[in-house]
C-alpha cells in the first residue's frame, strides 16, 4: 500500500495560486490583505517544501518555471473544488434562513418591531439579520436580502422601492432674518450650505426643488 504524500499548507497554496494568476507578489497580496513580504514567505516556504523553483525573474519580470506552470492547474482546480464544496455545505445549512443586511438605525426603528408579525404569517422562515453600514457584496456573501436608502440603482441585482421619506433643508433660525432671509429655495444661493449625507446630497434636493 503506497504512503500518502504529506500535502502542503492551504495558506500557501492560496498565495501560489493568487501570485501565478497575477505573475506579481504585489497584486497577490493585496487581493490577500496581506504585506509583500508575507507573500515572499509563503512561496519560498512552497518552494522548500516541492523542493524546487515556482517562479524566476528575467528582465524585471515575474515569471513561472515549467513546474511552477504545471503545478498551477491542479492547485486551482483543487481551490476551486473546495470553494463549490463549501459552498454547497454553507447552502445546506441555510435552508429555510433567509439572511437581511440592513443599516442598524432602519433594522432597530422600522425592520425589528415588524418581525413578530412576519414570523406569524411565514413561520418556516428564518429571519438573520445582519446590521452594518456597508453596502452588501452579493457575489462575495451569504446575505439574500439588503435594504438601503438609495437611487435604487444597483446593475444586476432585483430592486424593489420599499417606501419614499421626506428630505428637507434645516437651517438656524436666524437666518430667517437679516439682508438675505431664507423664503424659497431660491434664497438658498446667498448661503453657505452644510454637507452631512452623502445619500441624498444637495444636488438631488434642490433638482426636486425645481432650483
Amino acid at each position: 500500500m503506497r504512503k500518502s504524500a504529506r500535502l502542503p499548507p492551504l495558506n500557501a497554496l492560496r498565495v501560489f495560486e493568487s501570485a501565478a494568476r497575477h505573475l506579481s507578489f504585489t497584486k497577490a497580496a493585496a487581493e490577500l490583505f496581506v504585506t509583500q513580504g508575507a507573500v515572499s514567505h509563503q512561496i519560498k516556504s512552497l518552494e522548500e517544501f516541492l523542493g524546487q523553483p515556482l517562479f524566476l525573474r528575467r528582465n524585471r519580470k515575474l515569471l513561472l518555471t515549467d513546474a511552477g506552470q504545471a503545478y498551477l492547474l491542479p492547485v486551482r482546480k483543487a481551490l476551486d473544488d473546495l470553494r463549490w464544496a463549501t459552498q454547497q455545505l454553507k447552502e445546506q445549512d441555510s435552508e429555510g434562513v433567509l439572511t437581511v443586511a440592513v443599516l442598524p438605525s432602519f433594522a432597530a426603528r422600522w425592520l425589528v418591531p415588524r418581525l413578530a408579525r412576519f414570523r406569524q404569517l411565514h413561520p418556516e422562515i428564518d429571519i438573520r439579520l445582519a446590521p452594518s453600514a456597508q453596502l452588501v457584496e452579493f457575489s462575495q456573501s451569504d446575505m439574500d436580502v439588503g435594504i438601503r436608502y438609495g437611487r435604487g440603482h444597483y446593475p444586476g441585482l432585483k430592486v424593489y422601492r420599499l417606501m419614499t421619506e421626506d428630505i428637507f433643508p434645516v437651517c438656524s433660525p436666524s437666518l430667517l432674518e437679516g439682508p438675505h432671509p431664507l423664503r424659497t429655495p431660491d434664497d438658498l444661493v446667498h448661503h453657505h450650505l452644510l454637507h452631512d449625507d452623502v445619500l441624498v446630497d444637495w444636488r438631488t434636493w434642490l433638482l426636486a426643488a425645481g432650483v
